[in-house]
């Protein structure tokens, strides 16, 4: 398949290979569909509830987190935050490893 891309989108791809954290354009663009496919995913999910059960699922978790908070000391704002920082920053570590092994996986297969 070939496909023809805008100044624009060629000028994201670069930035994005300018960081350092992706090796391709294809990869570039693996990722960017991957992604695609999960926000295409979890918008039909989002369309099967309806309000009130989308509002039943929310309030459930919120009431999960605050029964955890009642067992949890407290801990100070910037702590907090940097416990989340850390914890996305390993996320986001994991997806990019798991994107690269699909990609080889892809290559080698």
């Amino acid at each position: 398949m070939s496909i023809t891309l805008t100044k624009t989108q060629e000028q994201f791809i670069q930035d994005k290979l300018r960081t350092g954290k992706y090796r391709s354009a294809e990869e570039v663009l693996e990722v960017a569909l991957r992604l695609l496919d999960e926000y295409d995913c979890a918008e039909s999910t989002l369309s099967e509830q309806t309000d009130s059960e989308w509002l039943s699922s929310v309030r459930g978790k919120i009431d999960a987190a605050i029964a955890v908070s009642e067992h949890t000391p407290p801990i100070d704002g910037e702590t907090f935050i940097s416990d989340i920082l850390e914890r996305l920053q390993q996320a986001r570590e994991t997806q990019t490893r798991k994107a690269i092994l699909s990609t080889n996986e892809g290559i080698y297969n």
